[in-house]
């Protein structure tokens, strides 16, 4: 089974550099993704910060779409808990329009920012749906399947397509696993948020286990994972530099995975809840190219997936890039082996 890579890139604002920087480098490293051959380009969404710049998915990828040709592009993820299923399925179908067939739709289940952020773009809610019912919505929206007995029956996310973006549920516990499942939707597990590679494969199993196929889709599963390839292992050790996964855990008994201590403090002071800060070694694929192509291989045999998004916060940028080359120079000597 062939190893596939796509690349999830979340627009990191380099120290001395500012958000054009951040785009300008996104868009490189789309069309370098496309010329290494990878499958699809993913873009995150990120609220108030400083270190991110992707704010706002939607209009990226619109970019990037025509600053590339053939590869897909989508989004990892739309952050569904602060929007409208139906605006949300109207702007995907807009972009599904302009590039048939190269549009990818992935939902997360973060909140994206901080909770100031949440607040003012929840603002004017007056009910929340649960992230399941807002999914199932928006789902019905996407493929035109809004049923008779719906209040709202007869509406359409116009601009209806032929090839409308494809859906994936995106998340990092057992919890998201069977969410998908239960959807019949192709599900995401972010190795590298969660950096526990048991709880990735347990969450594969209970994807596996509980998958409603009466939907009329089969399982499908990719797992993102952060990765540093370097000429060296002292190199992509230096590259890797200090970082820690930072993991907030409030009072409430939500989890989450910030950047950095501070932000994991700073969330935890606007939340104005008591909650406890754990941090822990990030789960980085790091090395020479045959010694993030063994343990890619190893990953794949281990989970059974073919298909693995890759991350890669490196700086300086071209060193990013290198990283990216080299990965791609391992697998197609894989290939060449087989």
């Amino acid at each position: 089974m062939a190893i596939t890579i796509s690349v999830l890139d979340q627009s990191p604002i380099y120290p001395g550099e500012t958000a054009v920087h951040a785009f300008a480098h996104t868009v490189q490293l789309a069309q370098k993704s496309e010329e290494l051959g990878f499958k699809r380009f993913w873009v995150s969404e990120h609220h108030d910060s400083d270190t991110v710049a992707g704010s706002s998915p939607e209009v990226l990828i619109s970019y990037l779409l025509a600053k590339t040709n053939h590869i897909r592009i989508g989004s990892g993820g739309i952050m569904l808990q602060h929007y409208s299923p139906y605006k949300v399925a109207e702007n995907f179908n807009v972009l599904a329009s302009l590039a048939p067939g190269r549009v990818d739709l992935g939902i997360g289940r973060a909140p994206g920012g901080l909770p100031r952020s949440t607040q003012a773009l929840q603002q004017g809610v007056q009910q929340q749906a649960t992230l399941t019912d807002k999914i199932v919505e928006l789902e019905k929206y996407v493929y035109n399947r809004l049923e008779e007995q719906h209040p709202l029956s007869g509406l359409r996310a116009a601009p209806l397509t032929e090839t409308p973006p494809e859906l994936y549920i995106l998340g990092a516990s057992t919890g998201s696993a069977e969410i998908a499942a239960k959807l019949g939707l192709p599900y995401v597990f972010s190795l590298f948020i969660n950096g526990d590679e048991n709880i990735a494969l347990e969450a594969i199993r209970t994807y596996r286990n509980f998958f409603d196929a009466s939907h009329g889709t089969t399982p499908q599963i990719i797992v993102a994972v952060s990765v540093i390839v370097a000429d060296t292992h002292q190199e992509a050790e230096a590259l890797a530099g200090s970082h820690k996964l930072v993991k907030i855990h409030l009072a409430s008994g939500k989890t989450l995975t910030l950047g950095t201590l501070e932000q994991a403090e700073e969330f935890g002071r606007q939340a104005g809840e008591s909650y406890t800060i754990e941090e822990q070694e990030p789960a980085i694929i790091k090395g020479t190219k045959e010694t993030v192509r063994d343990k890619l291989l190893e990953l794949e045999e281990r989970s059974g997936i073919s298909e693995f998004i890759i991350t890669s916060n490196i700086q300086p940028f071209d060193k990013r890039v290198h990283s990216y080359e080299l990965l791609s120079e391992a697998l197609s000597e894989v290939k060449t082996e087989v």
